[in-house]
Formats: C-alpha cells, structure tokens, sequence
C-alpha cells in the first residue's frame, strides 16, 4: 500500500469526530469506509483485504487476534495504535415491553450481538463473568447474531429474537428516551476502549495518518463547539448527550503504538470470560508497534 491512499474503516459514531476533523482540518488523504455493525466486521475486512486500517473495539481486535494465533494461523493484521485511552460504557438493553427489569435476569437468557467476536458478543462474557455465572457454565447465555444497531433494537422488540443486547451507552440513550428500549443496566470496559489495527504497520501511510488524527484529536479537545455541531449535525445525538459524552472520553495524545499491559489485560479477562485460552499468542502475536506505559 506504500504510496497509495489508505483504506480507513471506522464505526461511524460519536467516537469518530477526530477522524473527520483529520480530513477535514488537516488533509489526511485517505478513503474511509463506515461499518456500523461494529468491530467483527472491522476484522473481517482487514482480513478480506478490502481496508488497510481500522479503528475499532479493543476487546474485538484482540479476541479475533487471540482467536487467529490460536489456530496457529498468521494474523492479517496486527495492532498499532491506542485511539481512546478511557473505558467504554456498555448500556444492557432490553425491548419496552420485556419483563426483564435487572441485570440478574439475564442468566440464561439470549444475548443478541452484531456478529460473534464483536465488542458485543465479548462484552457478554465479561458481564457473566463478573456475576460468577460462569462458575457454573462456559455457555451462560444464547448468542443470537443480528447484525447492526437497528437489528439488535428490532430483535429485543417486534422481533423477539434475543432477551438483551448491549451496546455504548450514548448510542443507546435516545432510544430509552424515546421509549423503544428499556434500561436494565451497564457495564464498563476493564481497559482502554478504541485501538487502531493495520494490515502492513511498516506503510509508510501509517506515520502520514497518525500525525493528522493526532491533530485531528487535539481540534476536537480545542473546539467544543464544533464538535458538538460535527455529532449532532452528521450522527442521531442530542446536543445534551453530545456535551455529555466529551465529559467522559479521553483520546490518546499521541495514537502511536499500544502499551503491552493493556493487551496483556484484555487478554487475562477474555481467558477468564472463556473467550480466549492459553493458546492466544500474546503481545508478540497481537501488537506490531509498542509503546511504554502513558506514552511516555
């Protein structure tokens, strides 16, 4: 890909301001391509080869890498870059008129996700296990694959075809507010939430992208207004949730690499969630540019 534009997939959300501001402030030649059903599908292009980089879920890139050393395979990609340093609001949702009413309910009950390996489908395990139900079984839930956000609304709804489904908060909210979902809890991400994964990280391209997200996010950090003005013009946020939501995310100074700790977490809960074994591979198998802790 040296020499070429990049082929940029992203989740087109909130979280994809600074992506824009790239393009937009600062030239960042490339070609982006939004895929809403989330992560499992970011990792499946790169692997079919139709991106060059995604911008995506931290528990979706290393469960799918994790996966793919695992069957001793060679990984089409690897990590490169931390996008967001804090955690990721999951809301747990289920339809208006479910009589499920706490997070306790869930045992047993279909888990419908956007596609197996996605943030959706591993959030599940982590939230099983932190309620002990995998002290009991490895198989807590049904997984049900739905697709994209308005599949997983409609299955928990007119659909029935899941129990629950989880998805970020801010993302989700509207749709408490307007009465289509109800709220029976949330859960956080034990780990910084957006990585950036690259098929070839030695592309020259990658330096160029990293420089112009890097303003990107500082623009974003510098012009509130803007920002809002970008989510809530572009994306179905309020201007109440957008402002709400900048109170809480923290972008990396510098997307440059990804600290060993944070893989090396992510993959100690997604061995105890049962997500991934002993056979993952590691950092060694998951991260292509290191960086040490706090980017320092």
């Amino acid at each position: 890909m040296a020499g070429e534009r990049l082929r940029i997939g992203y989740i087109p959300e909130h979280f994809s301001t600074p992506l824009h501001f790239a393009i937009k402030h600062f030239g960042l030649e490339a070609d982006i391509e939004p895929f809403p059903t989330g992560t499992g599908a970011l990792t499946a292009a790169l692997k079919e080869n139709s991106i060059d980089v995604a911008i995506g879920l931290t528990e979706g890139f290393v469960a799918d890498l994790g996966k793919t050393n695992a069957k001793k395979e060679t990984p089409s990609y690897k990590l490169v870059g931390t996008y967001v340093e804090s955690p990721l609001c999951w809301a747990i949702s289920v339809g208006n008129k479910s009589s499920i009413d706490s997070e306790d309910a869930l045992d047993g009950k279909r888990v419908g996700v956007s596609r197996i390996g996605s943030g959706s489908y591993v959030m599940s395990y982590v939230l099983a296990d932190q309620k002990g139900w995998l002290e009991k079984t490895k198989s807590p839930f049904e997984v049900v694959p739905l697709g994209d956000f308005k599949a997983l609304r409609d299955g928990v709804n007119a659909g029935n075809k899941a129990d629950f489904f989880m998805w970020e908060h801010f993302t989700t909210k509207k749709y408490y507010d307007n009465g289509e979902l109800k709220r029976v809890g949330d859960i956080y991400t034990p780990w910084p939430s957006w990585m950036i994964a690259a098929r070839d990280a030695q592309d020259k391209e990658l330096e160029v992208m990293a420089e112009k997200l890097n303003q990107g996010v500082a623009w974003f950090r510098e012009h509130q207004e803007e920002s809002v003005a970008h989510i809530t013009g572009t994306m179905e946020y309020s201007q109440e949730d957008a402002n709400a939501w900048l109170k809480t995310v923290k972008f990396a100074d510098d997307v440059r690499g990804v600290e060993s700790s944070v893989v090396e977490h992510t993959v100690s809960i997604l061995q105890k969630g049962g997500v991934l074994d002993e056979r993952n591979g590691g950092v060694d198998g998951m991260v292509a540019i290191r960086r040490s802790a706090r980017g320092q």
